[in-house]
């Protein structure tokens, strides 16, 4: 099943660092519309789409976060240099000779940069790089900056989505790819007629990267018997990797979880989505995450006594990097097997 490049460039283009997600939030809007029953935004900026069941006895949910990492200004210096405090969790190696997108009264492209290597010192040359080695140029002169850019403005990655083979290369997959298959759940439910087994509420939800914290509102709001989350995982499918640290490969199907850092996966969830998955014949695989979290933790702990909670993941190469890489099979795997769980979640036994 082919995906939809074009849509998929769109929502991982548009800026959203935590805590500054309305440009993206408004792509999510635009796409929803006709795909659910109910749309609305909640106070703290997730968009919660229902789609009403076959029963509304019990509730389901699935969390894609709509945020990326990025960075904050913090500071301009009398040269017209940005100062900056990051918005999630950076390895400062990456930031290395990229580009960035500063967002004050106008979108700025900046450079990051940081001490020539010519000049360093044999200390320094040996150590690895720190944040604060790191600076934003505009080109600008002080004067100009502070026309343009205040401290508090948003910061986000410049790259573009190309497609290189079997896969598609972008800054920001994680978790704009989700953000993609929840969009596209709700589309082929709607184009198959197919209703899901209870009243879904498709949240794309804010702030997961500095702390789950939309998702933990919007299971609060909800409450959801049965829930999903929808992010990213690694695929460190590469030279030098040992086959115990790979943790999910690209081109092998949509991964289900089993547990990250944050969540252990309801047992029962875990073996009702490899069943459905078998039985539909979607190729899948599974993942241990050692460390990292998603949504999927707020979605199990934020209602009274727990919801029976599991992950759709996909397999992502260098990931928090600017060339984030998904496989599109992966992909139009993953957009299967969540609709097929939302449809068969009342053909299940879940008594402990």
């Amino acid at each position: 099943m082919p995906i939809n490049v074009e849509l998929l460039s769109r929502i991982c283009k548009e800026p959203g660092a935590p805590g500054f997600e309305t440009r993206i939030r408004n792509v999510v809007l635009e796409e929803l519309e006709g795909l659910a029953d109910d749309v609305r935004v909640d106070a703290i900026g997730n968009v919660i789409a229902l789609k009403r069941g076959k029963s509304s006895k019990m509730k389901s949910m699935a969390a894609a976060h709509m945020d990326e990492i990025g960075f904050i200004v913090t500071h301009i210096d009398p040269d017209g240099f940005l100062r900056f405090h990051p918005l999630g969790g950076f390895d400062p190696k990456t930031l290395t000779s990229q580009r960035v997108i500063v967002h004050g009264r106008r979108d700025l492209i900046g450079v990051m940069g940081s001490k020539p290597v010519h000049i360093m010192s044999p200390e320094e040359r040996n150590k690895p790089p720190k944040l604060d080695d790191y600076f934003i140029d505009l080109g600008l002169k002080r004067s100009e900056v502070e026309k343009l850019v205040s401290v508090g403005d948003s910061i986000t990655r410049e790259r573009a989505l190309v497609e290189m083979g079997d896969c598609v290369n972008v800054k920001s997959l994680d978790n704009r790819a989700s953000v993609f298959l929840l969009i596209e759940t709700l589309r082929a439910l709607k184009k198959s007629r197919r209703k899901p087994a209870y009243d879904f509420y498709g949240v794309f939800t804010v702030q997961e990267e500095v702390g789950l914290r939309g998702a933990q509102a919007s299971a609060l709001e909800i409450q959801p018997d049965f829930s999903f989350g929808l992010d990213t995982t690694i695929a460190f499918d590469t030279p030098g990797a040992k086959p115990q640290e790979q943790c999910t490969r690209l081109g092998e199907g949509v991964a289900i979880k089993i547990m990250d850092s944050s969540v252990i996966c309801d047992q029962r969830m875990v073996e009702f989505m490899k069943t459905v998955a078998d039985e539909k014949k979607i190729e899948w695989q599974p993942e241990i995450l050692r460390a990292g979290g998603t949504d999927t933790a707020s979605l199990q702990r934020m209602t009274p006594g727990g919801s029976i909670a599991g992950a759709v993941s996909l397999p992502t190469r260098h990931i928090h990097q600017v060339i984030e890489m998904c496989n599109k099979h992966d992909i139009a795997e993953a957009i299967k097997l969540l609709a097929a769980c939302l449809c068969g979640l009342d053909q299940c036994d879940w008594k402990l």
